[in-house]
Protein backbone atom coordinates (compact mmCIF):
# COMPACT_ATOMS: atom_id res chain seq x y z
CA UNK A 1 0.00 0.00 0.00
CA UNK A 2 1.39 3.40 -0.99
CA UNK A 3 2.37 5.77 1.79
CA UNK A 4 -0.14 8.68 1.98
CA UNK A 5 0.95 12.09 0.82
CA UNK A 6 2.25 14.35 3.58
CA UNK A 7 1.18 17.43 1.57
CA UNK A 8 -2.18 16.35 0.15
CA UNK A 9 -3.50 18.83 -2.41
CA UNK A 10 -0.07 20.47 -2.69
CA UNK A 11 1.86 17.81 -4.55
CA UNK A 12 2.87 20.55 -7.02
CA UNK A 13 4.55 22.54 -4.23
CA UNK A 14 8.11 21.13 -4.69
CA UNK A 15 8.10 21.82 -8.43
CA UNK A 16 6.60 25.27 -7.92
CA UNK A 17 9.36 26.34 -5.51
CA UNK A 18 12.21 24.91 -7.63
CA UNK A 19 14.17 27.85 -8.95
CA UNK A 20 11.62 30.38 -7.71
CA UNK A 21 13.33 33.48 -6.28
CA UNK A 22 12.44 34.97 -2.94
CA UNK A 23 10.60 38.28 -2.73
CA UNK A 24 13.02 41.15 -3.32
CA UNK A 25 12.69 44.88 -2.79
CA UNK A 26 14.16 47.53 -0.54
CA UNK A 27 16.44 46.54 2.33
CA UNK A 28 13.62 45.88 4.80
CA UNK A 29 11.58 43.83 2.33
CA UNK A 30 14.57 41.74 1.30
CA UNK A 31 15.75 41.10 4.87
CA UNK A 32 12.34 40.01 6.17
CA UNK A 33 11.50 38.03 3.03
CA UNK A 34 14.84 36.26 3.36
CA UNK A 35 14.24 35.41 7.02
CA UNK A 36 10.77 34.03 6.28
CA UNK A 37 11.61 32.51 2.90
CA UNK A 38 8.79 34.36 1.13
CA UNK A 39 8.49 33.14 -2.48
CA UNK A 40 8.17 35.97 -4.97
CA UNK A 41 4.56 36.23 -6.15
CA UNK A 42 3.91 36.51 -9.86
CA UNK A 43 1.65 39.00 -11.58
CA UNK A 44 -1.77 39.62 -10.07
CA UNK A 45 -3.86 36.54 -11.00
CA UNK A 46 -7.06 36.45 -13.01
CA UNK A 47 -10.07 36.62 -10.68
CA UNK A 48 -13.26 34.65 -11.32
CA UNK A 49 -16.61 35.69 -9.86
CA UNK A 50 -18.48 32.80 -8.21
CA UNK A 51 -21.64 34.55 -6.97
CA UNK A 52 -22.90 37.94 -5.78
CA UNK A 53 -25.51 39.20 -3.35
CA UNK A 54 -26.54 42.36 -1.52
CA UNK A 55 -27.52 42.59 2.15
CA UNK A 56 -28.05 45.52 4.52
CA UNK A 57 -26.46 48.07 2.21
CA UNK A 58 -23.42 45.95 1.37
CA UNK A 59 -22.63 44.24 -1.94
CA UNK A 60 -20.73 40.99 -1.42
CA UNK A 61 -18.99 39.07 -4.20
CA UNK A 62 -17.50 35.62 -3.80
CA UNK A 63 -14.44 35.23 -6.01
CA UNK A 64 -11.57 32.84 -6.58
CA UNK A 65 -8.09 32.84 -8.10
CA UNK A 66 -5.02 30.65 -8.40
CA UNK A 67 -1.72 31.50 -6.70
CA UNK A 68 0.02 28.98 -8.95
CA UNK A 69 0.41 26.27 -6.31
CA UNK A 70 -2.11 24.06 -4.54
CA UNK A 71 -5.88 24.53 -4.65
CA UNK A 72 -7.60 27.73 -5.78
CA UNK A 73 -8.10 30.59 -3.33
CA UNK A 74 -11.65 31.48 -2.32
CA UNK A 75 -12.28 35.05 -1.16
CA UNK A 76 -15.02 37.60 -0.62
CA UNK A 77 -15.20 41.30 -1.43
CA UNK A 78 -17.55 43.61 0.44
CA UNK A 79 -18.29 47.19 -0.60
CA UNK A 80 -21.03 49.76 0.06
CA UNK A 81 -23.88 49.10 -2.34
CA UNK A 82 -24.49 51.62 -5.09
CA UNK A 83 -21.28 53.62 -4.63
CA UNK A 84 -19.54 54.32 -7.93
CA UNK A 85 -16.54 56.45 -6.90
CA UNK A 86 -13.11 55.06 -6.09
CA UNK A 87 -12.81 53.87 -2.50
CA UNK A 88 -9.90 52.91 -0.25
CA UNK A 89 -9.24 49.18 0.06
CA UNK A 90 -8.72 47.05 3.14
CA UNK A 91 -7.21 43.57 3.11
CA UNK A 92 -8.82 41.91 6.14
CA UNK A 93 -6.84 38.94 7.46
CA UNK A 94 -8.53 36.09 9.31
CA UNK A 95 -7.20 34.71 12.58
CA UNK A 96 -5.73 31.26 13.22
CA UNK A 97 -8.00 30.12 16.10
CA UNK A 98 -7.00 26.49 15.62
CA UNK A 99 -9.69 26.36 12.90
CA UNK A 100 -8.42 25.59 9.40
CA UNK A 101 -11.56 23.99 7.97
CA UNK A 102 -12.62 27.56 7.14
CA UNK A 103 -10.66 30.73 6.47
CA UNK A 104 -12.12 34.16 5.73
CA UNK A 105 -15.67 32.85 6.08
CA UNK A 106 -15.46 33.91 9.73
CA UNK A 107 -15.24 37.57 8.58
CA UNK A 108 -18.23 37.69 6.23
CA UNK A 109 -21.71 36.15 6.21
CA UNK A 110 -21.41 33.88 3.21
CA UNK A 111 -24.29 32.53 1.17
CA UNK A 112 -24.28 29.20 3.05
CA UNK A 113 -22.53 29.72 6.40
CA UNK A 114 -21.10 26.75 8.25
CA UNK A 115 -21.62 25.93 11.91
CA UNK A 116 -17.89 26.35 12.47
CA UNK A 117 -17.87 29.89 11.04
CA UNK A 118 -20.82 31.01 13.14
CA UNK A 119 -19.20 29.55 16.26
CA UNK A 120 -15.85 31.26 15.64
CA UNK A 121 -17.61 34.55 14.94
CA UNK A 122 -19.55 34.35 18.23
CA UNK A 123 -16.50 33.31 20.25
CA UNK A 124 -13.93 35.75 18.85
CA UNK A 125 -15.71 38.59 17.01
CA UNK A 126 -18.78 39.24 19.22
CA UNK A 127 -20.91 37.75 16.45
CA UNK A 128 -19.98 40.48 13.97
CA UNK A 129 -19.15 40.07 10.29
CA UNK A 130 -16.27 42.53 10.30
CA UNK A 131 -15.78 42.69 6.53
CA UNK A 132 -19.34 43.92 6.06
CA UNK A 133 -19.09 46.39 8.95
CA UNK A 134 -15.97 47.94 7.39
CA UNK A 135 -17.67 48.11 3.99
CA UNK A 136 -20.45 50.21 5.55
CA UNK A 137 -17.76 52.68 6.61
CA UNK A 138 -16.85 53.26 2.96
CA UNK A 139 -14.16 50.69 2.17
CA UNK A 140 -13.78 47.96 -0.39
CA UNK A 141 -12.82 44.99 1.78
CA UNK A 142 -11.17 41.80 0.55
CA UNK A 143 -11.04 38.77 2.86
CA UNK A 144 -9.33 35.64 1.50
CA UNK A 145 -8.48 32.12 2.59
CA UNK A 146 -4.74 32.04 3.09
CA UNK A 147 -2.32 29.13 2.71
CA UNK A 148 -3.54 26.05 4.67
CA UNK A 149 -6.99 27.46 5.54
CA UNK A 150 -10.44 26.96 4.01
CA UNK A 151 -10.24 26.56 0.24
CA UNK A 152 -6.43 26.48 0.58
CA UNK A 153 -6.39 23.70 3.14
CA UNK A 154 -4.50 20.44 2.78
CA UNK A 155 -6.21 17.13 2.01
CA UNK A 156 -5.95 15.03 5.18
CA UNK A 157 -8.04 12.01 4.30
CA UNK A 158 -6.11 9.80 4.59
CA UNK A 159 -3.78 11.63 6.98
CA UNK A 160 0.00 11.41 6.57
CA UNK A 161 1.46 8.29 8.13
CA UNK A 162 3.28 10.22 10.86
CA UNK A 163 0.03 11.55 12.35
CA UNK A 164 -2.42 8.81 11.39
CA UNK A 165 -2.51 7.26 14.87
CA UNK A 166 -3.08 10.49 16.81
CA UNK A 167 -5.65 11.67 14.25
CA UNK A 168 -7.64 8.43 14.58
CA UNK A 169 -7.64 8.66 18.37
CA UNK A 170 -8.65 12.33 18.34
CA UNK A 171 -11.44 11.76 15.84
CA UNK A 172 -12.77 8.81 17.84
CA UNK A 173 -12.79 10.93 20.97
CA UNK A 174 -14.65 13.71 19.14
CA UNK A 175 -17.24 11.28 17.77
CA UNK A 176 -17.76 9.73 21.22
CA UNK A 177 -18.21 13.14 22.80
CA UNK A 178 -20.62 14.58 20.23
CA UNK A 179 -22.56 11.69 18.76
CA UNK A 180 -24.04 11.70 15.25
CA UNK A 181 -26.79 14.24 15.99
CA UNK A 182 -25.15 16.74 18.30
CA UNK A 183 -27.32 19.76 19.13
CA UNK A 184 -24.65 22.02 20.65
CA UNK A 185 -23.53 23.71 17.46
CA UNK A 186 -20.81 21.18 16.66
CA UNK A 187 -19.88 20.50 13.05
CA UNK A 188 -18.51 16.97 13.28
CA UNK A 189 -16.99 17.05 9.76
CA UNK A 190 -15.38 20.47 10.19
CA UNK A 191 -14.21 19.78 13.72
CA UNK A 192 -12.72 16.44 12.69
CA UNK A 193 -10.74 18.21 9.98
CA UNK A 194 -9.52 20.83 12.46
CA UNK A 195 -8.31 18.10 14.81
CA UNK A 196 -6.24 16.60 11.99
CA UNK A 197 -5.02 20.02 10.78
CA UNK A 198 -3.75 20.95 14.22
CA UNK A 199 -1.58 17.83 14.23
CA UNK A 200 -0.55 18.41 10.61
CA UNK A 201 0.79 21.95 10.96
CA UNK A 202 4.23 20.78 12.05
CA UNK A 203 4.33 18.50 8.98
CA UNK A 204 3.66 21.54 6.77
CA UNK A 205 6.39 23.48 8.59
CA UNK A 206 8.84 20.62 7.96
CA UNK A 207 7.96 20.48 4.27
CA UNK A 208 8.29 24.25 3.97
CA UNK A 209 11.75 24.11 5.52
CA UNK A 210 12.81 21.42 3.07
CA UNK A 211 11.67 23.66 0.22
CA UNK A 212 13.52 26.75 1.40
CA UNK A 213 10.53 28.60 2.77
CA UNK A 214 8.52 28.52 6.01
CA UNK A 215 4.91 28.19 7.12
CA UNK A 216 4.78 31.97 7.72
CA UNK A 217 6.60 32.61 4.44
CA UNK A 218 3.97 30.72 2.44
CA UNK A 219 1.18 32.55 4.26
CA UNK A 220 2.90 35.86 3.47
CA UNK A 221 3.10 34.84 -0.20
CA UNK A 222 -0.65 34.21 -0.32
CA UNK A 223 -1.31 37.50 1.46
CA UNK A 224 0.86 39.44 -1.01
CA UNK A 225 -1.07 37.89 -3.91
CA UNK A 226 -4.33 38.94 -2.23
CA UNK A 227 -3.00 42.47 -1.75
CA UNK A 228 -2.27 42.64 -5.49
CA UNK A 229 -5.80 41.40 -6.19
CA UNK A 230 -7.26 44.08 -3.91
CA UNK A 231 -5.37 46.87 -5.64
CA UNK A 232 -6.56 45.66 -9.05
CA UNK A 233 -10.25 45.46 -8.10
CA UNK A 234 -12.58 47.88 -9.91
CA UNK A 235 -13.38 50.87 -7.76
CA UNK A 236 -10.33 50.54 -5.47
CA UNK A 237 -7.80 53.36 -5.12
CA UNK A 238 -4.53 51.38 -5.20
CA UNK A 239 -2.71 54.19 -3.39
CA UNK A 240 -5.02 53.95 -0.39
CA UNK A 241 -4.80 50.37 0.82
CA UNK A 242 -4.52 49.03 4.35
CA UNK A 243 -4.11 45.67 6.07
CA UNK A 244 -5.81 44.65 9.31
CA UNK A 245 -6.19 41.50 11.35
CA UNK A 246 -6.78 39.92 14.73
CA UNK A 247 -4.49 37.39 16.45
CA UNK A 248 -2.69 35.42 13.72
CA UNK A 249 -4.23 37.88 11.26
CA UNK A 250 -2.71 40.72 13.25
CA UNK A 251 0.73 39.16 12.94
CA UNK A 252 0.15 38.80 9.21
CA UNK A 253 -0.82 42.50 9.00
CA UNK A 254 2.41 43.55 10.71
CA UNK A 255 4.44 41.34 8.39
CA UNK A 256 2.71 42.63 5.24
CA UNK A 257 3.30 46.27 6.15
CA UNK A 258 7.00 45.50 6.55
CA UNK A 259 7.17 43.55 3.28
CA UNK A 260 5.19 46.00 1.12
CA UNK A 261 6.10 49.71 1.28
CA UNK A 262 2.85 50.65 -0.50
CA UNK A 263 0.72 49.69 2.51
CA UNK A 264 -0.65 52.96 3.87
CA UNK A 265 -2.05 51.68 7.18
CA UNK A 266 -1.80 48.55 9.31
CA UNK A 267 -3.93 47.44 12.27
CA UNK A 268 -2.44 44.72 14.49
CA UNK A 269 -4.88 43.38 17.09
CA UNK A 270 -4.00 40.88 19.85
CA UNK A 271 -0.60 39.91 18.45
CA UNK A 272 2.06 41.85 20.29
CA UNK A 273 4.71 40.81 22.80
CA UNK A 274 8.43 40.85 23.21
CA UNK A 275 10.07 37.51 22.52
CA UNK A 276 11.80 36.50 25.75
CA UNK A 277 8.68 36.26 27.98
CA UNK A 278 7.11 33.70 25.61
CA UNK A 279 9.33 31.11 27.29
CA UNK A 280 8.81 28.98 29.25
CA UNK A 281 5.01 29.13 29.53
CA UNK A 282 3.54 30.83 26.44
CA UNK A 283 5.31 29.56 23.31
CA UNK A 284 3.09 26.46 23.20
CA UNK A 285 0.00 28.67 22.82
CA UNK A 286 1.07 29.73 19.34
CA UNK A 287 1.41 28.22 15.90
CA UNK A 288 4.22 28.05 13.37
CA UNK A 289 3.09 31.48 12.17
CA UNK A 290 4.91 32.87 15.20
CA UNK A 291 7.82 30.45 15.29
CA UNK A 292 9.86 30.76 12.10
CA UNK A 293 13.32 29.51 13.10
CA UNK A 294 15.86 32.28 13.60
CA UNK A 295 13.43 35.19 13.22
CA UNK A 296 12.11 36.51 16.52
CA UNK A 297 15.39 36.46 18.41
CA UNK A 298 16.71 38.88 15.77
CA UNK A 299 13.59 40.88 14.85
CA UNK A 300 10.76 40.70 17.37
CA UNK A 301 7.10 41.51 16.79
CA UNK A 302 7.38 45.19 17.82
CA UNK A 303 10.34 45.75 15.50
CA UNK A 304 8.59 44.11 12.54
CA UNK A 305 5.31 45.97 13.06
CA UNK A 306 6.88 49.43 13.36
CA UNK A 307 9.88 48.87 11.07
CA UNK A 308 8.84 51.16 8.20
CA UNK A 309 7.66 54.12 10.29
CA UNK A 310 6.22 55.42 7.02
CA UNK A 311 2.67 54.05 7.34
CA UNK A 312 -0.01 54.60 9.97
CA UNK A 313 0.08 51.83 12.57
CA UNK A 314 -2.53 50.86 15.16
CA UNK A 315 -1.64 48.20 17.73
CA UNK A 316 -4.28 46.99 20.19
CA UNK A 317 -3.63 44.42 22.90
CA UNK A 318 -5.69 43.16 25.84
CA UNK A 319 -4.70 43.09 29.50
CA UNK A 320 -6.32 39.70 30.13
CA UNK A 321 -5.15 37.97 26.93
CA UNK A 322 -4.43 34.42 28.04
CA UNK A 323 -2.15 33.73 25.06
CA UNK A 324 0.43 36.42 25.85
CA UNK A 325 2.57 37.17 28.93
CA UNK A 326 1.36 40.45 30.48
CA UNK A 327 4.92 41.70 31.05
CA UNK A 328 5.78 40.89 27.43
CA UNK A 329 2.76 42.85 26.17
CA UNK A 330 3.61 45.91 28.26
CA UNK A 331 7.26 45.77 27.21
CA UNK A 332 6.27 45.43 23.54
CA UNK A 333 4.08 48.53 23.65
CA UNK A 334 6.92 50.49 25.29
CA UNK A 335 9.25 49.24 22.55
CA UNK A 336 6.79 50.31 19.86
CA UNK A 337 6.78 53.84 21.25
CA UNK A 338 10.57 53.92 21.53
CA UNK A 339 11.18 52.60 18.04
CA UNK A 340 8.65 54.91 16.43
CA UNK A 341 10.13 57.91 18.22
CA UNK A 342 13.62 56.92 17.08
CA UNK A 343 14.87 56.09 20.57
CA UNK A 344 15.63 52.51 19.60
CA UNK A 345 16.68 51.36 16.13
CA UNK A 346 15.09 54.43 14.54
CA UNK A 347 16.04 57.95 13.54
CA UNK A 348 18.74 58.22 16.20
CA UNK A 349 20.68 55.44 14.44
CA UNK A 350 20.53 57.09 11.03
CA UNK A 351 17.11 55.98 9.77
CA UNK A 352 14.86 58.64 8.23
CA UNK A 353 12.40 60.41 10.51
CA UNK A 354 9.01 58.75 10.83
CA UNK A 355 6.43 59.93 8.30
CA UNK A 356 3.57 57.75 9.50
CA UNK A 357 1.75 57.67 12.82
CA UNK A 358 1.51 55.30 15.77
CA UNK A 359 -1.55 54.60 17.91
CA UNK A 360 -1.33 51.88 20.53
CA UNK A 361 -3.33 50.80 23.56
CA UNK A 362 -3.78 47.90 25.96
CA UNK A 363 -7.52 47.45 26.38
CA UNK A 364 -9.50 45.46 28.97
CA UNK A 365 -10.39 41.95 27.90
CA UNK A 366 -9.16 38.54 26.87
CA UNK A 367 -8.15 37.05 23.54
CA UNK A 368 -11.09 38.17 21.41
CA UNK A 369 -11.70 40.97 18.92
CA UNK A 370 -14.16 42.95 21.02
CA UNK A 371 -16.74 45.30 19.55
CA UNK A 372 -14.88 48.19 21.16
CA UNK A 373 -11.65 47.16 19.42
CA UNK A 374 -13.45 46.66 16.10
CA UNK A 375 -14.91 50.16 16.30
CA UNK A 376 -11.47 51.55 17.09
CA UNK A 377 -9.95 49.82 14.07
CA UNK A 378 -12.72 51.15 11.82
CA UNK A 379 -12.22 54.73 13.03
CA UNK A 380 -8.44 54.41 12.61
CA UNK A 381 -8.81 53.23 9.01
CA UNK A 382 -11.21 56.08 8.25
CA UNK A 383 -8.68 58.62 9.51
CA UNK A 384 -5.72 57.03 7.75
CA UNK A 385 -7.29 56.37 4.35
CA UNK A 386 -9.42 59.51 4.03
CA UNK A 387 -8.85 61.80 1.07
Amino acid sequence: MARPSAIGGYEDWPGWTAGRPLLDGDDLTSRLAGALGVPAPGAAPAVRTVQEWERDGVSVTEVEWSTGVGPATRAWTARPAGVERQLPGVLLLHCHAGVKSIGAERLVRVAEPTVVAERVRRRLYEGRALAEDLARRGFVVLAHDTFAWGSRRFVLDPPPASIAGPVALARAALAAETGPDDDRGVDVVGDAYDVAASLHEHVVAKAAGLLGTSFAGMVAHDDLVALAVLRALPGVDPDRTAVAGFSGGGGRAGTLAALDPRVRASAVVAMMTTTEPLLPAYADAHSWLLATPGLLHRSGLPEIAVARRAHDLLVLSFDGDELFPPDGVRAAHAELRDRFAGRRGGASTGSPAATGSLEEAILPGGHAFSAVAQERVGAFLERSLAG
